[in-house]
């Protein structure tokens, strides 16, 4: 065996596979259609801009209504402010109405466009129902909208009470009035003190006091019992006291009032 070489041996080369991936086809995309679908919604839209812009003209003019009694022209065109030049359509309306209804004396305002470039603002102004205090003026709705009134009509019924009471005091003084005019009787005032004590005044000068609690049953008890006794005395009587359960008391007025009273009584008859 001498002389035999041994066989060299093959190496084994390993293969090593890779994965492979393969990526869903994708459909293929309609392009034209949507490409038409493009332009068929956006020419559309495209016509509405170009249209609200041809429409949002400058203001030209701005005109304003109302009764102007106690409010002046010049006034409620400082508040709407200079709107030449302003888009007609892209001029806030609520802005100009909240500014309109910052003027003393302006009730309710209205703004609208009118085409093709006209801005309209409508007012009503306040009608004063009561006196509140020395100088404050009360609506048809009890609300203060004047404070410091230059001038306060003296026929009006004169209210007060403590801060945030107007209407409270409002409403008391529609029921009193409607249930004292049953009876033959005006109220010249009615009065909610600290305290939470009501007092009323007639127009004949005689004072009601109705005290904190019962306003209702009190007044009516007033109403029915003792305004008849003193419909032919109102010269002799200062104040009805009604705060009593069950009764009620009458003030005899000062001599000085009785003799005044009498004074014009006959001047009245002469």
């Amino acid at each position: 065996m001498a002389g035999h070489r041994p066989r060299p041996r093959k190496s084994r080369r390993l293969e090593t596979r890779r994965p492979r991936f393969t990526l869903p086809s994708l459909p293929k995309l309609p392009l034209q259609r949507i490409g038409a679908l493009l332009v068929g919604v956006g020419a559309p839209v495209l016509a509405l801009w170009a249209l609200a812009a041809l429409l949002d003209r400058p203001i030209r003019q701005v005109t304003v209504q109302g009764p102007f009694e106690r409010v002046s022209v010049m006034q409620l065109e400082a508040a709407v402010g200079d709107l030449h030049g302003s888009g007609f359509l892209g001029v806030d309306l609520d802005a100009v109405r909240e500014r309109v209804l910052e003027v003393a004396w302006i009730d309710e305002a209205v703004v609208r466009r009118r085409w093709p470039a006209e801005i309209l603002v409508s007012v009503s102004e306040q009608v004063p129902a009561a006196r509140w205090g020395e100088t404050g003026l009360l609506n048809t709705r009890g609300e203060l909208f004047v404070r410091d009134a230059r001038h306060v009509p003296p026929e009006l019924p004169l209210l007060s009470g403590p801060e945030g009471s107007e209407k409270t005091v409002a409403r008391r003084y529609l029921d009193s009035r409607a249930r004292l005019a049953a009876a033959g009787l005006g109220l010249r005032s009615l009065t909610l003190d600290p305290r939470g004590s009501w007092r009323i005044e007639l127009s004949n000068g005689i004072e009601v006091r109705l005290g904190r609690e019962d306003f209702d049953a009190r007044l009516r008890r007033f109403a029915r019992i003792a305004a008849p006794l003193i419909t032919d005395r109102v010269a002799d009587v200062a104040y009805v006291d009604l705060r009593y359960s069950r009764g009620f008391a009458i003030g005899r007025a000062p001599a000085d009032r009785t003799d005044d009273e009498s004074r014009k009584g006959s001047m009245t008859n002469g």
